[in-house]
């Protein structure tokens, strides 16, 4: 498992270089972008494409030159294989052949944001890219709201204003939280600041709306449940067991003079806790 650079060219270790050049094959998740990337290293390896949909002849093909005893490299698009990339398959059948899986690592764009974000960095958890879906990203958040790690997630361009609008619809929109964009690439930009601030700066920036997007949010600390919030998951509580989400949120509102939105969020959150 080769990790290769996420922007800067330079960030390519001397290990991986001599890895892929004395292996027997190399299996790529674009073969294109890659063969720019061997291109610049003066690397002539036999160059085959591997990604999530690849065939299990593919799969078949690479472990026949394991089995022969040769070594193959696989290298995603940019950073360590497998972190958002394709890889899982294979790697869980080399290893179920008695073959032996070694990293060669490198840059992780997870975890170089995670590195100057200045969020906590003791505990932290990788969720990936969200649903592309509005209703499933919701749910996905919804079931993270109380989450009290650091979270980090991908995002794409064409996503970044809707997630960021869902992040402060839900975890309010004073959490703090880093945008990290096009790291070690010309136009880097990482932004720290409240969701709020992110949305807005976002919303009236189209450059942040760019290129590859990493975006960490503070994990949730407990501290802004007043009095007031203890009260409301209270009355949800005993509402959520007999009635429907929506007709308890009703209810709630209508009995703590809460809001009605944020007491439906709630109960969301509440509902997927208990399953």
């Amino acid at each position: 498992m080769v990790a290769t650079p996420i922007g800067n060219l330079g960030d390519m270790v001397p290990r991986a270089i001599e890895i892929l050049q004395t292996v027997e094959l190399i299996a790529a998740e674009d073969t294109r972008r890659s063969g720019q990337l061997l291109q610049q290293f003066n690397i002539d390896t036999r160059l085959i494409s591997y990604h999530d949909h690849s065939s299990a002849g593919r799969v078949d093909e690479v472990l026949d030159v394991l089995g022969r005893g040769g070594d193959v490299a696989l290298i995603s698009d940019a950073g360590t294989p497998l972190i958002s990339d394709p890889g899982y398959r294979l790697v869980r059948r080399a290893l179920d052949n008695a073959c032996t899986v070694s990293p060669v690592p490198g840059c992780c764009a997870a975890t170089a944001a995670l590195s100057v974000a200045g969020l906590p960095s003791d505990r932290f958890v990788f969720e990936g890219f969200l649903p592309a879906k509005a209703a499933q990203r919701q749910k996905a958040l919804q079931a993270l709201a109380k989450e009290s790690r650091t979270l980090i997630f991908y995002e794409a361009p064409h996503r970044i204003q809707a997630t960021i609008a869902d992040l402060g619809d839900i975890f309010g929109r004073d959490r703090e939280a880093v945008l990290a964009r096009e790291l070690t690439k010309t136009y880097e930009t990482i932004l720290c600041g409240s969701l709020a601030e992110l949305e807005d700066r976002i919303n009236h920036d189209a450059n942040q709306q760019r290129g590859e997007i990493v975006l960490l949010v503070h994990g949730f600390t407990g501290l802004a449940g007043s009095d007031e919030d203890v009260e409301h998951e209270r009355v949800l509580a005993v509402l959520l067991k007999e009635l429907p989400v929506k007709q308890a949120a009703s209810l709630a509102a209508g009995i703590t003079g809460g809001a009605r939105n944020k007491l439906y969020q709630l109960a969301l959150t509440l509902t997927q806790e208990n399953h």
